[in-house]
């Protein structure tokens, strides 16, 4: 990964393959997988991924930006009514608008990895992200709680969800992947199975964003074509 990134630019998916990776799974990934781009591991690795993969499947689809947009907006009143204070968001909405109106000006890949390789726009990007998970999760605090293991929910989301470079559990992609209603196929190289294991969230959805997930780490990873 090149220095001072914090997303890659696409590269050959091999790029990631280490020797904890069995030669069967390997052989899966190349065949199912042509390039990867590679992201921070600096503990916000799956909210960065999870949003650049999100724009960049819409960035040439005028109506479905438009619609994250719209969506993105709608979502202020999620975090009010979970109880968070406007100022304690306000500013981190507006940039999470501003990348979106910047894709929508103009529809360049490049423009689009500027944003998510800028610092300080990329960071709280991620922390509206982080702030809209904690808010969904308390919003249906009887389905969630089974799944936290915290003294109540409101403590897990403030330790765990809320606080940039926390590493997110499985419950936190769910949450996630409903308050905005999109699509995840997360692969995984992990566990001693011979095949790789792949989750799609929420099941039977058609996902946008396809993440590769290795040791504690997610990539974004792209399908081969198809025919």
């Amino acid at each position: 990964m090149e220095a001072g990134c914090l997303i890659s630019h696409r590269e050959d998916v091999s790029s990631l393959i280490n020797e904890q990776t069995s030669a069967a799974k390997q052989k899966e990934l190349r065949s199912q997988f042509s390039t990867v781009r590679q992201v921070r591991g600096d503990g916000n690795c799956f909210y960065r991924a999870f949003c650049f993969a999100h724009l960049e499947s819409v960035l040439h689809n005028a109506r479905a930006l438009q619609r994250f947009k719209e969506k993105i907006t709608e979502t202020a009143k999620d975090l009010s009514s979970a109880g968070f204070d406007e100022s304690s968001f306000k500013d981190h909405l507006n940039t999470v608008l501003t990348v979106v109106e910047h894709c929508q000006a103009d529809d360049q890949q490049d423009t689009l990895f500027g944003l998510f390789n800028d610092p300080t726009t990329s960071d709280s990007v991620v922390q509206y992200l982080r702030l809209l998970t904690s808010a969904h999760l308390q919003k249906h605090t009887d389905f969630f709680c089974n799944f936290v293991e915290a003294p109540n929910l409101h403590v897990y989301c403030q330790q765990e969800v809320e606080t940039m470079a926390m590493e997110c559990d499985h419950v936190d992609i769910l949450a996630l992947s409903q308050a905005l209603d999109i699509g995840i196929h997360i692969v995984s190289t992990e566990g001693d199975e011979q095949q790789l294991a792949h989750h799609i969230i929420p099941e039977g959805a058609e996902p946008s964003v396809h993440l590769l997930y290795q040791t504690s780490h997610y990539n974004i990873v792209y399908p081969h074509p198809q025919p």
